[in-house]
């Protein structure tokens, strides 16, 4: 009768830890062969550093077709500006680009911006802390989630302030003359286009917030939960950037 042989198992499960946390798991076979090295370098491409690699990229590929946009807005501002007519009773080419008194709140908003893109960071930062992270695989609390929960509502306020001093920055407009309706100004019109579609899309990364506020703290793996922050956080830099870029042309070419 021929002999029966029985191997023990190839893998050891062990639980995966969150970014930044406990190297990733070693599941190749501790046995002898040289069939499964294709399968060991899948693994290491599998897990939560691939899957924070891949939305990661999703967000700045969404965030550079964003970009262009501003970049084409800004374009657009330049070019009306420079533009001309002809006088039907001088026969000369004139502008009709009549600048606008930016209201003063608008640089009081874009300190709150800026300090808000501070939290986000400081909030993405703690919750990759190594030591933290280590802790919740242990199951000793929940200390990154702790550290991060007050900075995401932060910046949540600060993005709410600053979209409200927005509102305020168009009402002072308004009182001014410049409404924004058919009687606007070349000048005026652009200042509600630019402002208007940068607040829009900042009013979709509070409602990122507002979800990633949720999802924190209703998820259980931490891996998962540096993912949201991290997304949050980058939509909100650029978002951060993008104000600075088009305020400055504000500025400038008012």
């Amino acid at each position: 009768m021929p002999a029966t042989f029985t191997h023990s198992p190839a893998e050891t499960e062990r639980k995966e830890p969150g970014i930044g946390g406990k190297p990733p798991v070693d599941r190749r076979p501790t046995g002898g062969g040289g069939g499964g090295g294709d399968d060991d370098r899948q693994h290491e491409r599998r897990g939560p550093r691939e899957l924070l690699h891949k939305i990661r990229f999703s967000v700045f590929s969404i965030l550079a077709a964003d970009m262009m946009f501003f970049a084409i807005l800004v374009a657009l501002f330049f070019a009306r500006q420079a533009g001309t007519h002809m006088d039907p009773r001088t026969h000369e080419q004139i502008g009709d680009w009549h600048p606008v008194l930016l209201p003063p709140i608008l640089y009081l908003n874009t300190a709150l911006l800026l300090l808000s893109s501070l939290t986000a960071e400081i909030a993405r930062r703690n919750i990759f802390r190594e030591i933290d992270v280590l802790e919740e695989w242990l199951g000793l609390g929940h200390p990154a989630l702790q550290r991060t929960l007050p900075w995401i509502a932060g910046t949540l306020a600060l993005g709410s302030l600053f979209l409200t001093g927005q509102w305020v920055a168009w009402r002072q407009l308004t009182a001014q003359g410049f409404a924004f309706n058919h009687w606007s100004t070349p000048a005026s019109y652009f200042f509600y286009i630019i402002t208007g579609l940068h607040a829009a899309h900042l009013i979709v990364g509070v409602i990122a917030l507002v979800v990633c506020l949720a999802m924190i703290r209703a998820l259980k793996r931490v891996e998962l939960r540096q993912i949201a922050v991290d997304a949050t956080a980058w939509y909100w830099h650029a978002m951060g950037l993008a104000w600075l870029v088009l305020f400055a042309v504000l500025v400038v070419g008012q």
